[in-house]
């Protein structure tokens, strides 16, 4: 008991206030119940723990954690602090600006237990502090709401969604006036913000407006009575604006606008899952008006459903997110009307994976080989027709292949490359946009299956991915291939750059710790010792130092630049092959990516085996 003295305390601070949430309170009374009806029990300690020991980390990207009661939770409680922080954020900014006006934002979510609920707690909170709030009265894509924040000349703008994590997670991410997720330095005055809010006294909540003294707050209700308060408040708020489809019809045209080749679709036979999330709509919507000459819907994952029943990690990286497409596909083959492809998008529609038939059989294309055929058309595309900018910019994470790197190269494009999460992209667009270049840029992605070719936005776009990856397959199919047998002409043509990823997930507190002393012993220089390639370069992007080895032991030391600090450390081997192992920053695990190069796939994909083999000694 003596370990968790503090975490009880507070869990008893909570129990004492008379406005917390009925469920938030029942759910802590039942903890409660438990640890004292066994206060020995070192699952229960450690659950009283995880939940008390700490106020939910905000960081670059945002919030994202498991739904339930206490700080470090999702639930109605920290969304208001949260909120109240950003919306003090915001007017400070104003205050400070010469315009005077007060500030806006633009509010989505995604099909995620409570989110339309946490949605409409954050805007009743941003309208309490006099900020005018657009909330969308339906799910919506995330980029969307990027879109959205540019259209209306919003100040910032919040999307609530945990993205591709499981059922118990949610999330809040908040974007800034471009309509990007902000970064690093906007990040941490907002979570200077939100630290300084008590969650019990210093929120300002709709709920204290005379007009509204007598709504129901809270999850009490749950989502079914959310739509009729979001109107209720509308009609006697007059900061509350509420945001119809119309804003997705013109954002479906913006998607429309970054067609390469119109009619390409004509002869495609496609198999779409939207995993159960908000991209159904829209990319059915979409594609239609692009003229897809075929589109079987998942008919299990067609709608929305917050439990996503049939596919418990919704992530279209993971090869059993796509199974219940490839059933389709394969039963679609077997009928004799074999689709070309499976598309599959994540619960807020911002990423796309994707399998191909070929061969007689459907395999499925990792994030970066989508990423290297989309930036492949686009190259061809914008060649053939002569729309290649002066000083075209492709903009890519560290952690993404190299092949893109000896393809700019071959094509004259400047290639920027940039820490890990699509803001990093936006904030490089939104450079070029203030220097007057923004049609220098041609298409940015990340290898977790992220993807934008078009300036209207300034976050991945699953829409956007869908509609250059079909056009791409579109043209080859008239040509007799198929969009691997693209890939390996790439291939052929650049190498073999093969992809693996290992997940090392360690939850709670425990797993945090374990996290740093893995990262540490990677760090060590002894750790050197387990490759049997020889290590050209090591590059530890949190002191910000490059190491280059020369024979004989020497080494010479240089700054990394262009790149801000982040917890990421990288091992440049002599055979071409590449590791780099990074915290998540959005779940609870340690990423270690592998790029495995040689002349062929086998000498590819051995040396990917090897190099998880030495990585699996190094941190033993």
């Amino acid at each position: 008991m003596s370990e968790i003295v503090k975490e009880l305390a507070e869990m008893e601070d909570w129990l004492s206030q008379e406005s917390l949430d009925p469920p938030v309170r029942a759910e802590l009374e039942t903890l409660k119940a438990r640890y004292e009806a066994a206060p020995g029990d070192a699952e229960i300690a450690d659950e009283i723990g995880d939940r008390f020991y700490r106020f939910m980390e905000f960081g670059t990207a945002g919030m994202r954690g498991v739904m339930g009661a206490g700080p470090n939770r999702i639930n109605i409680h920290t969304i208001r602090k949260i909120s109240q922080g950003y919306a003090e954020h915001l007017l400070a900014k104003a205050a400070a600006s010469a315009a005077g006006c007060p500030p806006k934002v633009a509010i989505a979510f995604d099909n995620r237990r409570h989110s339309d609920l946490f949605a409409f707690e954050a805007a009743c909170v941003f309208v309490a502090n006099g900020v005018e709030t657009y909330l969308f009265k339906q799910i919506s894509a995330t980029p969307l709401l990027s879109y959205t924040a540019r259209a209306l000349g919003t100040d910032g703008g919040v999307v609530v969604t945990a993205s591709h994590n499981n059922k118990i997670y949610n999330g809040y991410k908040i974007y800034d006036d471009h309509g990007c997720q902000c970064m690093p330095e906007e990040a941490e005055l907002v979570a200077e913000k939100i630290d300084a809010v008590d969650m019990w006294t210093g929120v300002r909540t709709i709920s204290e407006i005379p007009a509204f003294a007598g709504m129901t707050m809270g999850c009490a209700g749950m989502t079914g009575d959310v739509p009729a308060r979001m109107e209720q408040a509308a009609v006697g708020e007059p900061l509350l604006h509420l945001i119809d489809t119309a804003m997705e019809d013109e954002y479906i045209e913006q998607v429309l606008g970054t067609s390469l080749t119109p009619g390409a679709l004509a002869d495609l036979h496609v198999v779409y899952t939207p995993l159960n999330g908000a991209g159904s709509r829209p990319v059915q919507r979409l594609l239609a008006k692009a003229g897809i000459g075929s589109l079987a819907v998942v008919s299990e994952q067609a709608d929305p459903d917050p439990d996503f029943t049939t596919a418990p990690e919704p992530n279209p990286e993971k090869p059993e997110a796509l199974k219940l497409g490839l059933d389709l596909c394969r039963r679609l083959q077997a009928e004799g009307h074999a689709p070309d492809l499976l598309i599959g998008t994540d619960p807020d529609a911002d990423r796309l994976g994707a399998a191909v038939l070929h061969g007689g059989d459907y395999v499925r294309l990792t994030g970066n080989q989508v990423g290297v055929l989309i930036f492949d058309y686009v190259i061809a595309c914008r060649e053939r027709d002569v729309r290649m900018p002066a000083r075209p910019v492709f903009i890519t994470t560290i952690v993404s292949t190299p092949l893109t790197g000896e393809m700019a190269d071959k094509h004259g494009v400047e290639m920027r490359k940039v820490l890990t999460g699509f803001k990093n992209i936006g904030d490089q667009m939104n450079r070029l946009e203030s220097d007057g270049e923004e049609s220098r840029y041609i298409f940015g992605f990340e290898e977790s299956c992220g993807y934008l070719s078009g300036t209207y936005a300034r976050d991945k776009d699953a829409q956007n991915a869908a509609l250059m990856l079909l056009e791409a397959a579109g043209a080859l199919k008239q040509s007799g291939k198929t969009l691997l047998d693209r890939v390996e002409e790439l291939y052929a043509e650049y190498g073999y750059y093969l992809d693996g990823l290992d997940e090392l997930v360690r939850p709670g507190e425990k797993g945090m710790i374990e996290i740093k002393e893995i990262m540490a012993k990677l760090r060590d220089p002894d750790t050197l010792s387990v490759f049997s390639a020889v290590v050209r370069c090591t590059a530890d992007y949190h002191t910000g130092e490059r190491t280059e080895y020369k024979l004989g032991g020497a080494c010479k030391k240089y700054p990394i630049v262009d790149v801000p600090e982040s917890d990421v450390i990288e091992f440049d081997l002599a055979d071409g092959c590449r590791i780099l192992a990074r915290p998540s920053g959005t779940e609870p695990k340690l990423k270690i990516y592998y790029t495995g190069v040689g002349p062929d796939e086998a000498a590819a994909e051995k040396a990917i085996r090897r190099m998880k083999a030495e990585i699996a000694k190094g941190i033993s």
